[in-house]
């Protein structure tokens, strides 16, 4: 059985599906590992470094005709999907709302296609969870580049000429990215304000040194699956009142508010942003999906009257190496759970909620 992988595009994605150290792992399975030539070098990940590790390299197109399954973090080009033979398995973030006519087309040809970002959220799946991963190091990143930008010393400093007080800080949605801001905001002395329609986010909020700002007669907009829920028109004006109120005493927004599949929610509309004192920064992870912020442009720093607002399209290319490391150890577990180990082929066992959830037709 022979796993494989190509090149992203790397004008808009820096990671990688296979990283030199997870070969061993695969090789122990009994499989072979083919990849495209300079499939790593971008983060020093020669070629010969990878076959030291075992793997062949070979070209993109031989990777695409051999392989039985063919790992990827975004959807193959047009131009290689037309490549891919029936009962290959094509696995990755392949984002079946916006790709959803393409996914189709190549499930009619007996193409397996399972994408990632379905995983449910059960015990079983969390080594599989590349939510959960990427988005933690999102939420670091976010921080760490916001106080970058912010013309002020973060935490509280007692000199003899005077004190400087610690920065504040608010985060919008409280999901794994959220939840790894504030801990990375509050670890460089910030004082930490955070909301969420969840409010099973309350304790973990707290739990991190943040004060959690309770929307008046909220309820628990929670799936099942642990995400966030689209708010009423009641709960939305309740707590654009209360963020409104907040922004007037903060220093810093770190926006990740989410729901699968859907445009980001918007949150923060231009008469808040209005109230944020200048030299104000706004980091909007929800960018590529429309943006919490009213103001945010992708790939660009806006500054609107004093207060700046940033927003990438992919913050991990920013973290390439490390958001690689642990996507091929995701990415890994998904196979060695899809894998029939005693018939030494692929099984799409459909009783299986994981392979169930993640595969699309």
């Amino acid at each position: 059985m022979i796993v494989g992988s190509i090149s992203e595009n790397l004008s808009q994605e820096q990671r990688v599906s296979v990283t030199p150290d997870i070969i061993k792992k695969y090789k122990s399975l009994g499989f072979e590992i083919h990849l495209s030539k300079n499939y790593g070098l971008h983060l020093g990940f020669t070629d010969q470094l990878y076959e030291n590790e075992g793997a062949k390299i070979f070209s993109s197109d031989d990777v695409i005709s051999n392989s039985d399954a063919i790992l990827q973090l975004n959807i193959l080009s047009d131009e290689n999907l037309k490549k891919l033979k029936k009962n290959q398995n094509l696995i990755g973030v392949l984002n079946p709302y916006i790709n959803e006519k393409k996914l189709k087309e190549i499930a009619l040809k007996d193409i397996n296609c399972f994408s990632l970002e379905l995983l449910p959220r059960i015990t079983r799946a969390q080594s599989m969870d590349i939510l959960s991963s990427q988005a933690n190091l999102a939420g670091y990143k976010a921080v760490v580049d916001s106080f970058s930008y912010f013309q002020k010393a973060i935490p509280m400093m007692m000199t003899a000429a005077g004190t400087i007080s610690a920065a504040k800080v608010l985060v919008v949605g409280a999901g794994v990215a959220g939840l790894q801001a504030i801990a990375t905001a509050k670890r460089m002395g910030a004082i930490v304000f955070a909301t969420d329609v969840r409010l099973a986010s309350k304790e973990q909020v707290e739990s991190l040194g943040g004060k959690f700002l309770v929307v008046e007669g909220a309820e628990n907009l929670e799936t099942k699956g642990g995400y966030a829920k689209e708010a009423s028109d009641d709960f939305k004006n309740k707590q654009e009142g209360l963020i409104k109120e907040t922004l007037k005493k903060i220093d810093i927004v770190i926006c990740t508010a989410l729901i699968p599949g859907k445009k980001a929610p918007l949150i923060l509309k231009k008469d808040m942003i209005d109230e944020l004192p200048i030299g104000s920064v706004i980091y909007d992870l929800a960018a590529s999906q429309g943006g919490n912020s009213e103001l945010t442009k992708v790939d660009e720093i806006v500054d609107y009257n004093g207060v700046k607002i940033m927003g990438e399209a992919n913050i991990l290319n920013k973290l390439p190496i490390s958001a690689s490391n642990l996507y091929s150890k995701n990415i890994f577990n998904f196979i060695n759970n899809l894998y029939d180990k005693d018939n030494k082929v692929f099984k799409i066992n459909l009783e299986d909620e994981i392979i169930k959830k993640t595969m699309v037709k």
